[in-house]
């Protein structure tokens, strides 16, 4: 059975590439948004056409955005929602809840200084984690059953 993880959340860093090369010899395929910012930013109106309004520009973005997403989320067998250190992740805290809404099991990732702010999205989590790897050793119990 191939397990498959949508990982959201924050892109600044590689965290998806240490999730993914801790779970090596796994059967479990990754998913996620488009992680290069720039990108993601200006897909709507690159595809769709130019906005004066900068409102209008990120609103065709978003909109692109929500069809990979919405997708994603929606096949995932369980959900990984990372909230980095240096931003404020609103459509991290999104995914979170739409998954959640979906009835997919949760992950979530952050530091802990962060566990006050995230008090209720960890509430609708199976497991909060703090690294990568942690993240990785819950999807090998998962599929294995076997301890670290």
């Amino acid at each position: 059975m191939t397990l498959k993880v949508y990982l959201s959340g924050e892109i600044h860093t590689d965290w998806r590439v240490e999730v993914a090369q801790a779970c090596e010899g796994l059967d479990v395929e990754f998913s996620g948004p488009v992680t290069d910012h720039g990108a993601s930013d200006d897909c709507g109106v690159a595809i769709l056409g130019a906005e004066s309004d900068k409102f209008w520009h990120d609103r065709k973005g978003a909109g692109v955005n929500s069809i990979r997403t919405r997708t994603g989320l929606e096949k995932a067998d369980v959900v990984v929602v990372r909230f980095g250190e240096k931003y404020k992740q609103w459509n991290a805290a999104f995914d979170a809840g739409y998954a959640s809404a979906l009835g997919k099991p949760l992950v979530i990732v952050h530091p802990p200084e962060h566990q006050h702010a995230l008090k209720e999205v960890d509430a609708a989590a199976a497991a909060v984690a703090e690294t990568p790897l942690q993240v990785a050793q819950i999807l090998r119990y998962v599929e294995t059953g076997k301890l670290p």
